[in-house]
């Protein structure tokens, strides 16, 4: 069964049932926070957690072309994505980062 074939009714309830699960998650870190102490090394391990999900977002976009890997200087977007790494770390700017990015892709993206 594909969205399409669903009614209206049941797309809404899994909606739904998506956004109640994704909101009990995040508030059972939230309505424990202070009573449970958790381990130092976890704490730790926390902070990586949004990197690692951009990361893993991100990657496959940047390195695969029609599932395979796309390794060359002909893929724009992992050129573009290199910019931008190195723009970032020279300016620790979010807005130069994302600007710069998208000059280079759509630059080379023309030029394609």
């Amino acid at each position: 069964m594909n969205a399409a074939s669903m009614s209206p009714l049941t797309l809404f309830a899994v909606f739904l049932a998506a956004g109640a699960a994704t909101f009990l998650i995040r508030l059972s870190f939230i309505a424990v926070e202070g009573r449970v102490r958790l381990p130092a090394w976890f704490r730790t391990a926390l902070q990586f957690v949004p990197a690692a999900m951009l990361s893993a977002l991100i990657a496959p976009d940047l390195l695969m072309h029609d599932s395979q890997l796309f390794l060359s200087l002909q893929n724009s977007r992992l050129i573009a994505g290199i910019v931008a790494v190195i723009v970032a770390a020279l300016t620790r700017s979010v807005g130069w980062t994302i600007v710069v990015g998208m000059a280079a892709l759509i630059g080379m993206e023309m030029l394609n």
